[in-house]
């Protein structure tokens, strides 16, 4: 199967397991607000938060493992791929016992005058932050698991677990709604079990259909492989990890200067931005392996080309989900949670907006990934992760709003932005002339044109169901054609109808055949 069937056939997998989910999680979000109220959901983010966090960790530090494996997968060397796998087992088993000890010694300082939790609230916030810990250590240790599945490009599997996973959650939402016990801690509990039983279930599956899953350290643990692995890791570690201090330390501010009900506006605006993160992040997934396999097999245009197309596909799926809710998001909160937080629109907007100035460089952080050299990359991102919680510390001392700190993270999103593009420039031959030309301007011109267009509704109507309705179906429209003639290019409109007249020929083959 060529690399575009396959992106295409894991992207479809992919989005058939978003179609189901999505808007169970949004509902479970619902029925989660209503059973746990507005203070104990607040504090359920600040605190229990994390563990939602983890999965951005998980994600992170699986690229590392992953961008070997497909590496080493594209170069076809089959022995290297058990000896990777053996060693990621010890080198994130070591990650693990860090991790856990680092958590620790943070929780003690949290509880003991830095988070403004009620009194009668703070047993039950200790319980659920002992149950991320747990969450963490199982998450960490399962890292190589799904690494393997990535670099295998089992979006199938990886589809059943998300369907699975939302249904639970849907489930423990129901359950809690009548629960006799303390609703807080009963939910962290089971929220943490749940994240158990699916790594369990993800071992067990790598274990018995992928052969590198042997676990045999003794024979297969290579110290070449190690310091290599530890060198990459780590620095991805560390880019990863100042990433997560950030979002967490975002909570963990805001809950010290506006107490938790503020918590509870940015719950609502990350589980929005991360519904619809989804939709771009879904190709992106099958994309990923495919940039690896391919400088592993020496095709650095293929990977730059794929990745440039990569970043742009993504921005368009993001954006055409995210300009209607931009627009329309007080009605759609407002039928969707009944009761709006307070700050919870204004958060969620100016979220979704650096979202999607994100996503224009996103897969080429991927390209210097499968290159190698992340060493100065990795130092200088850090660095920009870290620093907007300092200058929100500072904002907030002089009585800046909430949502001031978002604002913040755009500025450095613009940062990240040129930074990426220089290290792909150095290391992955990247024209930047060539990017900004044809994916950023060609996606930023699409936005505002799009955008500005559907707002005009806004002005001649009232708020309703009606113009929801017109709003979406003109953002559709205009996508259709305006992303079209705008976004691509002359050359990738040519590729695009050849492709598809490919895929058509062998679809009609194979009814001919049947």
């Amino acid at each position: 199967m060529g690399t575009a069937n396959r992106v295409v056939k894991n992207t479809g997998i992919l989005y058939v397991k978003m179609g189901i989910t999505v808007f169970i999680s949004l509902y479970t979000t619902r029925l989660i607000l209503a059973a746990l109220g507005v203070n104990d959901f607040g504090i359920y983010n600040v605190v229990g938060g994390a563990i939602a966090m983890l999965t951005f960790l998980n994600n992170a530090m699986s690229t590392a493992t992953q961008r070997f494996m497909s590496f080493a997968e594209g170069a076809g060397d089959h022995d290297k791929q058990r000896s990777i796998f053996n060693v990621s087992i010890v080198l994130h088993f070591l990650i693990a016992v860090i991790i856990f000890f680092i958590l620790e010694f943070a929780g003690h300082f949290l509880f003991n005058g830095v988070l403004k939790i009620p009194i009668d609230r703070i047993a039950s916030a200790k319980m659920v932050y002992q149950f991320m810990v747990i969450s963490t250590l199982f998450t960490i240790i399962s890292v190589p698991y799904d690494a393997v599945i990535n670099a295998h490009e089992n979006m199938l599997l990886y589809s059943i677990l998300g369907v699975l996973e939302s249904l639970f959650k849907l489930g423990i939402a129901i359950y809690i709604s009548n629960a006799p016990y303390d609703k807080l801690s009963t939910y962290g509990l089971l929220t943490a079990l749940l994240s158990i039983l699916l790594l369990f279930i993800r071992r067990f599956y790598c274990s018995r259909y992928y052969d590198e899953c042997k676990i045999n350290i003794g024979k297969y643990f290579k110290k070449k492989i190690f310091l290599e692995l530890t060198h990459f890791a780590g620095w991805s570690f560390l880019g990863a990890s100042t990433s997560m201090i950030t979002n967490y330390g975002q909570g963990i501010l805001m809950n010290i200067f506006f107490g938790p009900v503020v918590n509870t506006a940015q719950g609502i605006a990350n589980q929005v931005s991360g519904q619809l993160g989804t939709f771009a992040g879904t190709m992106q997934k099958a994309l990923n392996p495919i940039i690896a396999k391919s400088e592993g097999a020496g095709e650095r245009n293929l990977m730059l080309k794929a990745a440039t197309m990569g970043s742009k596909v993504s921005f368009f799926l993001l954006m055409v989900f995210c300009i209607p809710i931009i627009i329309e998001m007080p009605y759609v909160f407002d039928f969707w949670l009944k009761d709006v937080p307070e700050y919870a629109i204004i958060f969620c907007r100016l979220l979704l907006i650096k979202n999607l100035i994100d996503q224009l460089f996103i897969t080429l952080t991927v390209s210097i990934s499968a290159v190698g050299k992340i060493k100065r990359f990795q130092i200088f991102m850090s660095i920009i992760h870290i620093l907007p919680i300092f200058f929100a510390y500072g904002f907030f001392l002089m009585d800046y709003p909430p949502y001031s700190i978002y604002i913040i993270f755009w500025v450095y999103s613009f940062f990240g932005a040129i930074l990426t593009l220089y290290f792909a420039k150095v290391l992955c031959n990247l024209s930047i002339k060539d990017y900004l030309l044809n994916v950023v301007s060609r996606c930023v011109l699409t936005f505002f044109i799009i955008i500005s267009i559907c707002y005009l509704p806004t002005l001649l109507l009232k708020e309703s169901i009606i113009r929801l309705t017109i709003v979406v179906s003109l953002n559709l429209f205009l996508f259709i054609g305006i992303g079209w003639f705008v976004g691509f290019s002359n050359s990738e409109r040519t590729q695009i109808f050849s492709f598809l007249k490919n895929g058509l020929k062998k679809f009609k083959k194979k009814q001919l055949t049947h």
